[in-house]
């Protein structure tokens, strides 16, 4: 998958349509089979969540990655607008180091999955990569207001080398 993000380095300037259309061609990578697993790689994930809120965590990370997917592989759209180079660059280095650091055997499709949507969720809709109503500890959710996306764990997890926090377009809501 990396090689073939690679291409990016070559151009200079790089449209919402053609990274949808990278992003397209990964998604077709991916079977009914794929989805089924990785939901059951999120269901065992989520086990590790408080109880109070762990179905509903289940539920929307489940529905958000099969639907993600089903929408990026029939997305037809055209998208104004470019996305910025570098960030797209260090977007892809962060998934790719993530990739290294877990590399399960087998579970090449989940991260495959995992990027794709990160990536098509963060450039070309310009959305924070949990959904919006995604709870965490604390009552807490990701919201949208005015247009602009919040997230209550945002600042906890930009170090974090496993999260994708980074790269997220939410703003670190006030707690």
């Amino acid at each position: 998958m990396y090689d073939y993000l690679k291409d990016f380095l070559k151009i200079d300037r790089i449209s919402k349509d053609y990274l949808l259309s990278i992003l397209r061609n990964l998604s077709k990578e991916i079977s009914v089979n794929d989805l089924i697993l990785a939901s059951a790689h999120l269901h065992a994930e989520g086990e590790y969540i408080q109880a109070t809120y762990r179905k509903e965590y289940q539920d929307i990370y489940i529905k958000y990655f099969i639907m993600r997917i089903k929408e990026i592989k029939e997305n037809k759209n055209n998208y104004k607008g470019e996305v910025d180079k570098q960030e797209l660059l260090g977007s892809i280095n962060l998934l790719k180091n993530q990739f290294d650091l877990v590399d399960d055997e087998g579970e090449d499709k989940f991260h495959l999955i995992y990027s794709v949507v990160s990536l098509y969720t963060t450039y070309i809709l310009d959305e924070p990569i949990h959904p919006v109503g995604t709870p965490f500890p604390g009552n807490l959710m990701v919201t949208v207001e005015n247009g602009i996306y919040y997230c209550p764990v945002k600042e906890n997890n930009e170090d974090n080398p496993l999260a994708v926090c980074k790269f997220c377009i939410a703003l670190q809501s006030e707690i």
